[in-house]
């Protein structure tokens, strides 16, 4: 950018903030923006910095070369965001390199339109992908819940006890998620053998209310047992 250039880029702020350009300024904008020609790029930086609200309310916007700078950048890099060069398979790597960088600021620059849609992937899952939708969680290749009496069933339904609801009265854990209890962990997977059971096929035996209150009872009770060791491995040690 010359000084004359400069002149034209300091008359578009001045339409915004009313500044007076100077000789002084002509030569200075030109000297610090001196890599960067005068486009099309450079006004619409200014029109970006001014229509954009100042950090601070009442503060007065003043742009700066820098600032003409950093956002032609930025208008260039969104004409980038889903360029792809998908090039020739007859050039040898020099030209690869030449027409990459060619193609590339032609798009940045606006001359030449870049992609509109970011570039999808093509083809199907890996087989055993696949295979793992099919048999876990009833997914078809496309991700569609495969044919069923019950289409909500079978988007969740996987093989084993989680394929069934819980029969403990007390837990009643839905289809796909594990079942309840006081002393599950955030890390493990509680599963209740009658629901293990219901899932084999196998008669379930139901316990009732006394018997529920008695294992849990006795698992507390365990419990206590392992704290209180514990404890005592460590009294112990401070002893030593």
């Amino acid at each position: 950018m010359n000084p004359d250039e400069a002149a034209k880029l300091l008359g578009a702020c001045a339409a915004f903030d009313n500044r007076q350009p100077s000789q002084i300024a002509m030569r200075a904008w030109a000297t610090s923006l001196k890599d960067v020609p005068l486009d099309e790029d450079c006004f619409e930086a200014v029109a970006r910095y001014y229509g954009t609200p100042p950090k601070e309310a009442g503060q007065r916007l003043w742009i700066q070369p820098h600032d003409v700078r950093s956002h032609r950048d930025i208008i260039r890099k969104e004409r980038l965001e889903n360029f792809v060069y998908e090039g020739d398979p007859n050039e040898t790597g020099e030209q690869y390199l030449a027409n990459y960088r060619r193609t590339m600021k032609a798009v940045a620059s606006g001359r030449v339109a870049g992609p509109i849609d970011v570039p999808a992937l093509e083809g199907s899952f890996h087989p055993n992908v696949l295979q793992r939708l099919q048999d876990e969680f009833g997914f078809d290749s496309l991700g569609q819940p495969m044919p069923g009496d019950d289409k909500e069933v079978a988007a969740v339904r996987r093989p084993g006890p989680l394929s069934i609801e819980c029969p403990v009265p007390a837990c009643g854990a839905p289809i796909g998620r594990p079942c309840k209890s006081a002393l599950r962990s955030r890390a493990s997977k509680v599963i209740h053998p009658a629901r293990r059971r219901a899932a084999a096929g196998e008669p379930v035996t139901r316990e009732t209310p006394e018997e529920i209150e008695q294992r849990r009872r006795a698992a507390l009770a365990s419990l206590e047992r392992i704290i209180a060791n514990q404890e005592a491995a460590r009294e112990e040690a401070r002893g030593e």
